[in-house]
């Protein structure tokens, strides 16, 4: 009786065993499948503009190491900016009659700035897009780019193809930012509301509220999406 009892003991461990063996696995699955294709640790980023707020896309405010692969870069009045995706470089352009000059883009498979004259983009491929529902990647070699087309998708162009796209689909990509902003800020006034030391500063964007957040450590160590909504809520008050 007592041998049995000491198998029975035995097979019932290794199946918790197993069992959390198998919970392991698929929470370091779940945990690889969460992290987004665009980002890179910020000390691969490379950030050309300048300013407290130089971690922040001007645009929307996004934190341009996580959307990195999608970075853009261009100068306007003598000034360096960089943007989280083509769709912010076009809004940039219509909404504020921005005239970018020298623009230059991410190559997905170096992670180093090219000019955008040289760069073979893959528009609408699986892979998420950033501030868009139609993803544009940017490739120095066009056989990196058509490589990434077979495996993920979607039609290889030129810039001027990839900004057409952008311009096309602004104002439904719009809208659907729109949205989940006004989402944000609501929840960015309820956590700024419960969790953060108050101020009365006023600024003109996300990014120029982000870079305050974090400098005065306004909501102590606060990063991700709750900085952001947070930043949008500060920026828009």
């Amino acid at each position: 009786m007592r041998k049995i009892l000491i198998s029975m003991l035995f097979i019932a461990s290794s199946l918790f065993a197993m069992q959390s063996g198998d919970a392991g696995q698929k929470s370091e699955v779940k945990k690889k499948m969460m992290k987004m294709f665009q980002a890179v640790p910020p000390a691969k980023a490379t950030i050309l503009q300048k300013g407290k707020a130089k971690m922040y896309c001007p645009t929307c405010g996004m934190t341009l190491p996580m959307w990195y692969k999608t970075n853009h870069a261009a100068t306007h009045n003598g000034h360096t900016k960089q943007f989280c995706s083509i769709h912010c470089v076009t809004e940039e352009n219509v909404k504020n009659n921005a005239n970018l000059k020298d623009i230059k883009v991410v190559d997905v498979k170096s992670l180093k700035f090219i000019d955008v004259k040289d760069a073979h983009y893959v528009v609408g491929s699986k892979k998420k897009g950033t501030m868009t529902m139609v993803s544009k990647y940017a490739f120095a070699n066009k056989s990196d780019a058509q490589a990434f087309a077979k495996k993920f998708g979607g039609n290889v162009t030129d810039f001027d193809g990839a900004y057409k796209a952008a311009s096309d689909g602004l104002k439904k990509d719009m809208m659907m930012v729109s949205k989940r902003q006004a989402k944000a800020e609501k929840k960015g006034k309820m956590i700024y509301n419960k969790m953060c030391k108050k101020t009365d500063k006023k600024f003109s964007s996300t990014a120029e509220a982000k870079a305050f957040i974090t400098e005065n450590k306004l909501c102590g160590e606060m990063k991700g999406k709750k900085l952001q909504a947070v930043g949008i809520y500060l920026g828009r008050r």
